[in-house]
């Protein structure tokens, strides 16, 4: 008889009022391994085969899951397994960046359905908005076209944006931050005019969560992710759940400060680590249409090459910094530039500076290449509201715990 396959999963708890819990818990567990039995998922959730069976039904009748034809798993009758349903959910992204904004429409299994973008005009939130409302309504009804039943099955719109936010705006030209979009109203505006609940993040945080749903962090519950961009990010998961800090602003690493001796690098890091930073370096427009194809260009004919050390440098003491405050279980490195760009950064960050994250008993690697493409936020805006509804929160779980009350679905 052959050895069945690991299955990764969620501990679910068997406990009254915790129903949301496990019902995420189940969701999560069909994610992150595929069509599974009723059987399967109760071995794997530590939950009971009547909690399982309960909760499989309520998801079969919301369409959220699918029923298989029957297997031989082992010994025994055949097992009917089950796996989630695509078109059961469906949520929408917004990315606003310095020069054009993305929208892209995901399923629940983080699946891209739709993805449209337009330029930014010049004059912020006030020339903006009115490009930004209608990118969303064009995309809703795009979706729409796709599944008719699609618009009564978005669970949420999720927004993501360069930070810091809650940052005064500098004196000088603001080209590092966009400090009038992050202080207007964007999302209350968003859900006013789309009846959505809306969920702002940081553009790094946004990424990350496309990674964790349907990326190189699918089924890693503590990781970070270095957001290599416009500027420079990062974001941090813990137990599944998004560290997001007290004012939204947890993982800027951009704005660290080395304080090593040299020109320049008394300045926060993005300022000389960053597609930014790189584009001043070889004199040319960030907003150019055809940016990725000249720094193709740049990379493969060596114009690059200077600044790729010395950025190499700099994310070899940035990685060393997160793994040692955060002991993560993997950095994943990704970002919003051309595939060629990130891998040789990549290549310039080895050998990783030592770190008690260098221990022999690893099976994943420190740094864990994820994906290299400009939609990575518009997308992980578009997962978020997934996440919001569907994942597990065990910081829910510890509050019906302690206070005895239900979590929301």
């Amino acid at each position: 008889m052959t050895t069945p396959p690991e299955i990764r999963a969620k501990q679910g708890a068997n406990l009254g009022g915790a129903s949301a819990h496990n019902r995420r818990v189940v969701i999560d567990a069909l994610r992150v391994n595929g069509a599974l039995s009723r059987a399967q998922l109760a071995r794997a959730t530590h939950l009971t085969g009547q909690t399982v069976s309960n909760i499989i039904a309520d998801l079969e009748q919301e369409r959220l899951v699918i029923a298989d034809a029957p297997v031989r798993i082992a010994r025994g009758q055949p097992a009917r397994p089950f796996r989630l349903n695509g078109a059961g959910a469906f949520a929408i992204g917004v990315q606003i960046d310095r020069h054009v904004t993305r929208a892209v429409a995901v399923d629940l299994l983080g699946s891209e359905r739709v993805r449209l973008d337009a330029r930014l005009p010049n004059g912020g939130p006030e020339t903006g908005m009115p490009v930004v409302m209608q990118l969303v309504k064009d995309i809703r009804g795009a979706l729409q076209d796709l599944n008719a039943q699609a618009d009564g099955r978005i669970v949420g719109l999720g927004l993501a944006m360069p930070g810091p936010f809650g940052q005064a705006a500098p004196q000088d030209a603001d080209h590092w931050m966009m400090s009038a979009w992050q202080s207007h109203p964007i999302s209350d505006d968003l859900a006013a005019e789309t009846g959505l609940e809306v969920a702002v993040q940081n553009d790094a945080a946004a990424a990350a969560t496309a990674e964790k749903l349907s990326g190189a962090a699918r089924g890693i519950d503590d990781f970070a992710y270095l957001h290599f961009g416009y500027g420079l990010g990062a974001a941090i998961f813990v137990r599944g759940e998004i560290h997001a800090g007290s004012h939204r602003n947890a993982g800027e690493i951009g704005m660290a400060r080395p304080g090593l001796s040299g020109p320049g690098l008394q300045e926060p890091i993005e300022h000389s680590v960053s597609l930014a930073a790189l584009c001043r370096e070889l004199g040319i427009d960030p907003a150019r249409p055809d940016l990725f194809d000249a720094l193709d260009g740049a990379v493969a004919g060596g114009a690059a090459d200077a600044w790729l050390q010395s950025a190499g440098e700099g994310l070899r003491w940035v990685v060393q910094i997160l793994e040692t405050l955060l002991d993560p279980e993997t950095i994943v490195f990704g970002g919003a530039v051309p595939p060629a760009l990130l891998e040789a950064l990549r290549a310039r960050m080895e050998p990783l500076l030592p770190s008690h994250a260098e221990r022999p008993d690893r099976t994943i690697p420190r740094l864990t290449e994820g994906r290299a493409d400009p939609w990575m936020v518009a997308i992980g805006a578009a997962a978020e509201p997934i996440a919001r509804c569907f994942d597990p929160r065990f910081s829910a779980i510890q509050n019906v715990n302690r206070l005895g009350g239900s979590p929301s679905a």
